[in-house]
């Protein structure tokens, strides 16, 4: 089964909406098909320009694609539970083992909590779900009742991942309106997840560095 067959499963797809919806109830971000798909391709993206084949490229894009659904459960332990769910649905599918094992590794090491980049697979998929930052991700319109999660993504009015020609370095460059966010405010809430991704660049042989309105701050 490939990644666009994933993508067309409905049976996936119940539980990606479940999962968003879940998370709309206690106030978060979009975690719907735009995230999931955006962290897939920027997954396949990576895996690709570092010149894995185009098996563990797939593999990258499936799990980038299931990664939050254990959202569906709960969001505490996320990872894991949605890790679990992947394992049943990939075996239904007739996945491999081994591919399972990968992907199941990679959804359930992708949290800053707990997350470890175990293989190239786990790194790639922590790289595009961290470097998901954006103004569309808000889903509250009030900007006088944003929290401090809603002003940081909103301020984000641009985001480019980008592994450079030597493939020696991956860059996060964020255009961030001040207006709404600071650049303070985004390390507040997001220093776990910039350390976990500098692990998973050197997990690839990569230097991470962020970019911040032209500024390099890591």
């Amino acid at each position: 089964m490939t990644f666009e067959e994933i993508k067309k499963s409905e049976i996936i797809n119940t539980y990606i909406r479940g999962a968003d919806k879940s998370l709309a109830a206690l106030g978060y971000t979009e975690h719907s098909f735009p995230h999931c798909t955006l962290v897939a391709e920027r997954a396949g993206y990576i895996l690709k320009t570092l010149g894995y084949d185009e098996h563990s490229i797939e593999l990258g894009k499936i799990a980038g694609y299931l990664h939050d659904i254990g959202n569906v459960v709960n969001r505490v332990d996320h990872s894991q539970s949605g890790a679990i769910m992947a394992f049943r649905l990939l075996d239904h599918y007739g996945f491999d083992p081994e591919d399972i094992a990968l992907i199941v590794s990679a959804i359930g090491n992708h949290d800053e909590g707990t997350g470890v980049p175990v293989g190239p697979v786990a790194a790639a998929l922590i790289l595009a779900d961290k470097s998901d930052v954006r103004r569309n991700r808000v889903r509250n319109m009030d900007e006088s009742n944003f929290d401090i999660h809603d002003r940081v993504n909103y301020s984000v009015t641009k985001t480019e991942l980008k592994i450079n020609s030597a493939k020696t370095i991956i860059k996060l460059k964020l255009s961030v309106d001040t207006r709404y966010g600071s650049v303070m405010e985004y390390f507040e809430i997001f220093l776990n997840r910039m350390i976990l991704c500098r692990k998973a660049a050197e997990k690839l042989g990569l230097q991470f560095k962020l970019i911040i309105n032209e500024q390099q701050l890591v």
